[in-house]
C-alpha cells in the first residue's frame, strides 16, 4: 500500500470483507516515525551489548556454546561440562549458529571475551525487534497504535533489560507465541500449533500458553480441531528434536528440568513478586523457604501451588471457549501467564515478562492501557530489584522488604483484575479489528 505525502490528507482504503472496518493508508510522517523508533530502540541494544549484564548465566551460556563447538549440536544435553541444560532444542540451534559464527567459543570457558558477550546477547535483542514488528503488522490498519505498540516494545526498560542487558532469552520464546495468537486469530489453528510447539521447544516458560489454545481449538472445532492442532504441533516438536534423539537428548532435558526443580529451585519464590514472595517476607524475612514442606500427608506447598494454577487455568479455559474470539485469547494468554507467575512455586521474577507482550495488541482500549502501564511498573521495579545493572539500584530498590511486599501485593491484585476482564462478555473487539486479528462473530 503505497503512503500518502506528508501534508496530504489521510487515505481510507476499505477492505473487501463485509462489515470489516476502513484501512488506513499510512502517511510519510507515521513512516518515518515508525523508522525511527526502530532506529533507537536498535542504537540502545547496541550500547547495552558489550555490558557484562548478569555474569553467572552468561558464563554458563558460554560454556554451553562451547560444548556444542566442540562435541556437536546433538551433544548438547550429553555430558555437558557447562551444566545441565534446561533450554529446549530450538536454544541449540541459536547457540549452534553463534558456535558457527565465533570460533573462540571452541575454548570459552566463560563470557570474559566481549565479542563472545555481545554475540551471545544478539539473539534475543533480534527477538525484540521481531516481535516489535509482528505488533506493528497486527495493527497496521491503525498507523498511530501500530508505532506506539512498536515503542512499547523496542522502548520498553524490562523488555531492554532483560534481553539487552542481562541477556536472557526470554523474547526468543514469546516471539513465536505472539505469532501464534495472530495466526490463530486468522483462523490459521494448525500455524498456530506449530508456532507454539516452536516457543514450547525454546524454553518451558512456554507451557502457561497450552491450555489456552486448547480452549480455542476446542471452540473452533470440537475433538478433532483439538486433537488436528495437537498433531501438527506434535509433529512440530518432534522435528525440532531430531537431532539430539542420537544421544538421549529428549530423556536428558527432563533429567536436566527435574533436578533443577528438585534440587536447585525448590524455593517458593526466586525473587518474583507473588503471594508466595509474602509467606517468605513474613516467614522468613525474605529468605527463601523449600517448596517440599509438608502441610498434609504428602500435600507440600508445591501441590497447593499446582492445585490453585490448574484451579484458575479450567477458568480461563471455559472463558475461551464460551467467548471465543481474539481478544479474549489475548487476554487468555495473558491471564495463564499470570497465573503461573502468581500461583506456582519457583517462579523467577522475569517470568512474568510474556504477560508484558501480548496486552500491547489491546492498548488501544483505555482500560487496558492503564493496567498494562501498572504491570509495567511493577515487572520492571520487580526485574531491577531482584538482579540490580548497578550498586545505586540494588540500593534503591532493595530485593526484599516493604517494596517487595508491596509489589507482590499489587502483582496480585493486577492478577485478579485481569481474571475478571477475562470473565467479562466481550461487546466489541474494537482493538482488534484488523486485517491481521479480524475478531469472529458473536456465537
Amino acid at each position: 500500500m503505497a503512503a500518502a505525502t506528508t501534508g496530504a490528507p489521510r487515505e481510507t482504503v476499505a477492505p473487501r470483507e463485509t462489515g470489516a472496518p476502513r484501512v488506513t493508508a499510512w502517511t510519510a510522517r507515521e513512516w518515518v516515525a515508525l523508522i525511527a523508533l526502530f532506529a533507537v530502540g536498535i542504537v540502545l541494544r547496541g550500547l547495552l551489548v558489550q555490558t557484562m549484564g548478569f555474569r553467572d548465566d552468561m558464563d554458563q551460556f558460554a560454556r554451553w556454546i562451547s560444548h556444542i563447538a566442540t562435541a556437536g549440536l546433538g551433544q548438547l544435553y550429553t555430558d555437558n561440562p557447562g551444566g545441565r541444560v534446561t533450554f529446549g532444542p530450538v536454544m541449540g540451534y541459536v547457540w549452534g549458529t553463534l558456535a558457527a559464527i565465533h570460533p573462540g567459543f571452541a575454548t570459552a570457558t566463560d563470557a570474559s571475551d566481549p565479542t563472545i558477550n555481545a554475540l551471545m546477547k544478539i539473539p534475543a535483542s533480534l527477538a525484540d525487534l521481531g516481535i516489535a514488528g509482528l505488533v506493528v503488522f497486527a495493527l497496521r490498519d491503525r498507523p498511530r497504535w501500530a508505532a506506539i505498540g512498536a515503542a512499547a516494545v523496542l522502548l520498553h526498560p524490562a523488555v531492554i533489560d532483560v534481553s539487552a542487558w542481562w541477556g536472557q532469552y526470554e523474547s526468543i520464546y514469546v516471539l513465536p507465541a505472539l505469532g501464534a495468537v495472530m495466526a490463530a486469530s486468522r483462523g490459521r489453528d494448525g500455524l498456530a500449533a506449530a508456532l507454539l510447539a516452536l516457543s514450547l521447544a525454546t524454553k518451558p516458560q512456554a507451557i502457561p500458553f497450552i491450555l489456552p489454545f486448547v480452549a480455542w481449538c476446542w471452540a473452533q472445532g470440537g475433538v478433532r480441531e483439538v486433537v488436528r492442532c495437537g498433531l501438527i504441533g506434535a509433529a512440530t516438536f518432534g522435528v525440532l528434536w531430531l537431532p539430539f534423539v542420537a544421544a538421549g537428548g529428549p530423556l536428558a532435558y527432563l533429567g536436566n528440568l527435574a533436578y533443577y526443580q528438585n534440587e536447585v529451585f525448590n524455593v517458593l519464590s526466586l525473587r518474583a513478586w507473588n503471594p508466595w514472595s509474602l509467606l517468605q517476607e513474613a516467614a522468613a524475612g525474605g529468605q527463601y523457604i523449600a517448596d517440599d514442606v509438608r502441610i498434609v500427608g504428602p500435600i507440600t506447598l508445591r501441590y497447593i501451588g499446582y492445585a490453585i494454577t490448574g484451579l484458575l487455568s479450567l477458568l480461563i479455559m471455559a472463558t475461551v471457549v464460551r467467548y471465543p474470539r481474539p481478544r479474549t485469547l489475548v487476554l487468555a494468554m495473558t491471564a495463564s501467564v499470570l497465573v503461573f507467575f502468581m500461583a506456582m512455586t519457583q517462579m523467577h521474577e522475569r517470568y512474568s515478562y510474556a504477560a508484558l507482550i501480548f496486552p500491547i495488541l489491546l492498548l488501544v482500549e483505555p482500560r487496558m492501557r492503564a493496567w498494562w502501564l501498572a504491570l509495567s511498573v511493577v515487572a520492571t521495579l520487580n526485574l531491577l530489584s531482584a538482579i540490580a545493572p548497578t550498586e545505586w539500584i540494588h540500593e534503591v530498590l532493595p530485593p526484599t522488604g516493604p517494596l517487595a511486599i508491596v509489589g507482590a501485593l499489587v502483582m496480585t491484585g493486577l492478577t485478579v483484575w485481569l481474571l475478571i476482564e477475562l470473565m467479562r462478555r466481550p461487546m466489541l473487539d474494537s482493538a482488534l479489528t484488523t486485517s491481521a486479528l479480524r475478531p469472529l462473530p458473536d456465537v
